[in-house]
């Protein structure tokens, strides 16, 4: 499998899950500072993003500080399903109830124990497909103009 890995930070944790993604035999494209390249957070979720949604990728792991600007970044991709994950139940119910395509996590929360036990259950668990229905709903359901987008006329 053909995994991104994404972070604004190169850190033990991104070392150590980029070990773990090899050694499960997958191939790693480093995104951001784990690639050599200096990227912020919001720049690191939109290229780990579009290598998931545009089929360059599989999945994807992104990291950023607390998980939430790169969670957020990465998810403005339309395709995109991240979730910020701290355990491995979390990441295990994010594949299985929300399709989620990206696994985000916390360099400041995660250890790279509890990022194995996250990938573990990431790989082992498939969508539950009488969940793809309400996934699916979503898809171009915030595309309509939101009550603050208003126009004077």
């Amino acid at each position: 499998m053909r995994i991104a890995l994404g972070s604004d930070e190169r850190t033990a944790l991104t070392d150590a899950v980029a070990e773990d993604l090899e050694k499960r035999g997958h191939e790693v494209v480093l995104v951001g500072p784990p690639g050599g390249q200096e990227l912020g957070w919001a720049e690191v979720g939109r290229r780990v993003g579009e290598l998931v949604a545009g089929g360059g990728t599989d999945t994807a792991v992104l990291c950023c500080w607390t998980g939430t600007g790169a969670s957020i970044a990465a998810n403005k991709v339309a395709g995109v399903r991240a979730a910020l994950c701290t355990d491995a139940e979390t990441a295990r119910g994010a594949r299985r109830w929300n399709d989620a395509n990206v696994l985000v996590l916390s360099l400041r929360l995660v250890s790279p124990p509890v990022a194995a036990e996250m990938l573990d259950a990431w790989f082992s668990t498939e969508p539950d497909p009488s969940e793809a229905e309400a996934i699916a709903s979503l898809d171009g359901a915030f595309a309509a103009k939101r009550p603050n987008d208003t126009k004077a006329g």
